[in-house]
């Protein structure tokens, strides 16, 4: 997501969001709280640098996920996450 995306969705200006995203400014408790909810993660994923999954609940979350998935589904989602790992792979 660019940032000029983000800071829209989360009503600030671009030039406010590159501040906070280099460090060069705080964010207010509130505008962190739009950023979560904007990228749909909890606060400690973006406050910790977590290297353990199962810490964070989201290898809890990917699994119930998984399960809830018809195996059409599962091989769409197959696809999806080969092709997103390649592309970052190859641009990361």
């Amino acid at each position: 997501m660019s940032q000029e995306k983000l800071a829209e969705m989360i009503n600030i200006s671009v030039t406010h969001m590159s501040h906070i995203e280099t460090g060069c400014t705080k964010m207010s408790l509130e505008v962190f709280g739009d950023i979560t909810e904007a990228l749909s993660v909890k606060a400690h994923y973006l406050l910790n640098d977590v290297e353990d999954l199962s810490e964070t609940g989201l290898q809890s979350e990917i699994n119930d996920l998984l399960t809830a998935c018809t195996k059409q589904e599962l091989l769409i989602l197959f696809d999806v996450l080969r092709a997103t790992k390649q592309t970052l792979d190859e641009n990361l």
